[in-house]
């Protein structure tokens, strides 16, 4: 399975600086560490714990999380009502963590506005000001003889989660002097966002060691809008459709109808619409309308001509280039904001406007007659430097397709960093290989 996840990640273009198992050695070893650093500072100790507990949650649940329901065969069952996986009770004399002593360093740290999208930082203020109860953090050795033993007491294997999160630190190099700490941002469903913004942060101020600066919370992909399930076969299957969609079509429709604060509806039929509409419709054919030769015989990217564009813009349009060079600190602020599908938004309302005043020049008609040539490259450079600009913005969502459009642009492999979106182009280049059409139309 592990293996099937690094291939997937090589197949989507999708690179890391690490890749970690938590049966790793290196693992076991910041493992250790952290509970012997936990409870050096007084914040482990040995006491009994009972309450309903979710074997496949993984996690004891309270009371008013649980509820009593009829299953398929007729029985009764208690389940928690997040998942709806059964729970059982269970009473156990385990290692505890003083979890209860951490509402007031809690509430200090979300105060900062560390949880995105905010819609998902009430949920956890919630769960924090109701009161914390101290956490079992190991179970008996028997019933979980696969993880980690507690330092010192083979009889107990350390709780699962607080293993699990241990390894953002094992791959910063903890417990070793001059380890990388805090880590700039976290990324993680919204299912398991109670074990990142609580325990997580509650554990770290224990063991004196900085929580996370952001965490971006991500909703969840559904099917005909329900949750995707093996047993309802209403799963996608992410290889397929990288072979129907390929990488950056996938990418692209993921990133701009995935939004991170509510869930997602899979569709095929939306993303073949996405895909040839804003990739294929968009972005290429205007690339494509300018750089053919029955339009741009000579195959140049001509430099920008300010006077041959103010007698040739109507006034709504004179404003495409300004506005085109507002497009990278437009886009950048929802990169950071990790808002991916507005950045998405913005470079293609900025297209429409470039192929709308294509379109109205038309100048495939400009092109039969010689007098017309200042206006016809006035029209190439404004479609053409819009594609520049686009192409560099849509790097971080579609980088293979992106960089076909710049080689096709004559664009360096030097001058295609943010900085040079807003730097124009002033001078005359010859475009690039014409290797045919950059992306087929998807069927």
């Amino acid at each position: 399975m592990s293996q099937e996840f690094k291939t997937l990640f090589q197949k989507s273009n999708i690179s890391y600086t690490d890749y970690i198992r938590t049966t790793e050695n290196r693992h076991r070893v910041a493992v250790a560490s952290m509970w012997e650093r936990l409870k050096s500072r007084g914040f482990i100790y040995r006491g009994h714990y009972e309450g309903w507990y979710s074997i496949s949650d993984e996690m004891f649940v309270s009371e008013d999380q649980v509820k009593e329901v009829t299953m398929a065969n007729g029985q009764m069952q208690k389940i928690f009502v997040e998942s709806g996986h059964p729970v059982e009770w269970m009473t156990e004399e385990n290692y505890m963590f003083r979890l209860s002593e951490f509402e007031k360093p809690l509430i200090d740290w979300l105060n900062k506005k560390v949880i995105h999208p905010e819609v998902f930082e009430p949920l956890v203020r919630q769960f924090v000001t109701s009161g914390l109860p101290d956490l079992s953090v190991s179970r008996h050795r028997s019933r979980i003889p696969w993880g980690i033993p507690v330092p010192g007491d083979e009889s107990q294997t350390i709780y699962v989660w607080l293993d699990a999160l241990t390894n953002y630190l094992t791959v910063g190099g903890y417990p070793s002097v001059g380890h990388q700490w805090p880590v700039d941002c976290h990324v993680v469903g919204k299912d398991i966002l109670r074990f990142h913004a609580i325990y997580w942060p509650a554990f770290l101020i224990a063991a004196g060691l900085e929580p996370p600066r952001r965490i971006l919370c991500h909703s969840h992909w559904t099917m005909q809008k329900e949750k995707m399930s093996k047993s309802k076969g209403n799963v996608v299957d992410p290889f397929d459709r990288l072979e129907k969609y390929s990488v950056d079509g996938l990418r692209y429709y993921l990133l701009k109808d995935g939004v991170p604060h509510s869930d997602g509806n899979y569709s095929d039929d939306r993303a073949i619409e996405c895909i040839n509409s804003d990739i294929v419709n968009t972005f290429c054919n205007l690339l494509s309308r300018c750089s053919a030769k029955a339009v741009n015989p000579d195959q140049v990217f001509p430099k920008f001509d300010a006077r041959a564009f103010e007698e040739l813009a109507r006034p709504e349009e004179k404003t495409i280039m300004e506005s085109l060079y507002q497009l990278p600190d437009v886009v950048d602020e929802h990169y950071r904001n990790f808002s991916a599908n507005r950045a998405l938004d913005a470079v293609m309302s900025q297209l429409y406007r470039a192929n709308a005043f294509v379109q109205r020049c038309k100048p495939w008609e400009l092109v039969k007659s010689p007098v017309h040539r200042e206006a016809i490259n006035c029209v190439l450079h404004v479609a053409l430097e819009n594609v520049r600009v686009s192409a560099i913005a849509l790097i971080p969502a579609i980088p293979s397709l992106s960089h076909k459009v710049l080689d096709r642009l004559g664009s360096s492999r030097q001058e295609r960093t943010w900085r040079h979106m807003t730097l124009g182009n002033d001078r005359n280049n010859r475009l690039g290989e014409d290797h045919g059409p950059l992306f087929p139309r998807i069927k």
